[in-house]
């Protein structure tokens, strides 16, 4: 191998450029990953089309849903060479007062690929060894891993879309026989409903698109609503539907979106938790007295930490949470077309770009 594929970004909206560079050289505790699959997340729509700023200067390769086989690795880093890993789109250093404190993902050093460095629009990258999630039993891109039509290129949207879920998940401390709200139902609400399920909670979903309430019916949900519905009606069979569960509601808001920030807000109950989970650079309108009135709490929740990334795998390996049906695969030299679908809503699964 003597020259990776990168697709480029060189200004917010300006063409993506197809560059050919020289294979990087991995240093001391650094791995050069072959990429199965890379995600397509909003957040490279932010960057893209939003003028999001990334912390690494322009031109930059975005994506940070990565998932391969390591080809070469830097000093202490050697024992993952040939290894099919997921790489974690958050990645912290390890060794700072958060990190030992268990608060990883507000690293000042942590690495996110596509934002701190080129991502996985592209056929190969450096990232961090620490941290990465080895998929065992897997030695090819196309292998079946426990489940019909899962592999590693589908494994991607482990890195953060099923990944950030699963963390808010775990932080939510989830009762069995307690109630989730889910507010978006779409690439990492569908996984907030699938494992607060999983965990033992009643979940009602909310979404405004009618294809995303049958699947969230489909994976788990008990009930679904349409999230432009009267907010008065929709307090009032959130509240109906919470009634009598263990523990105060938990809502995740994972719209991303003004209307169900706000909405999400709403929802809170007595000794409630809020989940925010989806990103909006648009400011929202919220009465914040209602925690202290409500004695409620709202949490943020960035990524998710490497160590609950095997948990995660095997619980998708298992079957018990779904990956492979919310994927659609398109080919890397498309992803211009591919940001465009996703931006226009013409894309209903996880796109996932196969190099």
């Amino acid at each position: 191998m003597a020259e990776i594929v990168r697709w480029l970004m060189t200004a917010p909206d300006a063409p993506l450029e197809r560059v050919v560079a020289a294979v990087p050289v991995p240093g001391p505790g650094q791995a050069l990953v072959e990429v199965a699959g890379c995600g397509v997340c909003h957040t490279d729509l932010g960057f893209y089309y939003e003028g999001v700023r990334t912390r690494a200067p322009l031109p930059l390769a975005l994506g940070h849903e990565v998932s391969g086989f390591v080809r070469a690795a830097g000093a202490g880093a050697e024992h993952l060479i040939g290894q099919a890993v997921v790489v974690p789109a958050v990645l912290p250093c390890g060794d700072c007062e958060h990190c030992l404190a268990g608060r990883g993902t507000v690293c000042a050093r942590q690495f996110m690929p596509g934002n701190d460095g080129h991502g996985g629009f592209a056929s190969h990258l450096l990232v961090p060894a620490r941290g990465l999630c080895p998929v065992p039993g897997c030695s090819d891109a196309d292998q079946e891993l426990g489940q019909p039509g899962l592999t590693l290129r589908s494994l991607s949207v482990l890195a953060d879309a099923a990944s950030t879920a699963y963390q808010a998940v775990v932080r939510a401390s989830l009762e069995p026989g307690g109630a989730v709200v889910v507010v978006g139902a779409g690439g990492v609400g569908i996984y907030a409903v699938q494992l607060a399920r999983h965990f033992g909670a009643r979940v009602i979903a909310l979404d405004v698109d009618p294809a995303r309430r049958e699947q969230a019916l489909a994976l788990g949900a008990d009930k679904a609503l349409d999230a432009a519905a009267d907010r008065r009606s929709l307090r009032s069979e959130v509240k109906a539907f919470v009634a009598g569960s263990r523990g105060g509601v938990r809502v995740f808001e994972c719209s991303g979106h003004p209307g169900g920030q706000e909405l999400a807000f709403e929802l809170l109950g007595p000794a409630g938790v809020l989940l925010v989970v989806g990103f909006t650079s648009t400011k929202v309108s919220i009465r914040l007295s209602r925690l202290m009135a409500l004695d409620a709490q709202a949490i943020g929740n960035w990524g998710c930490l490497p160590e609950h990334y095997p948990t995660l795998l095997e619980l998708v390996r298992s079957g018990a949470v779904a990956v492979a049906p919310l994927c659609e695969t398109f080919p890397l030299d498309d992803v211009q077309q591919v940001l465009e679908a996703v931006r226009a809503h013409r894309i209903h699964g996880r796109p996932v770009l196969i190099p």
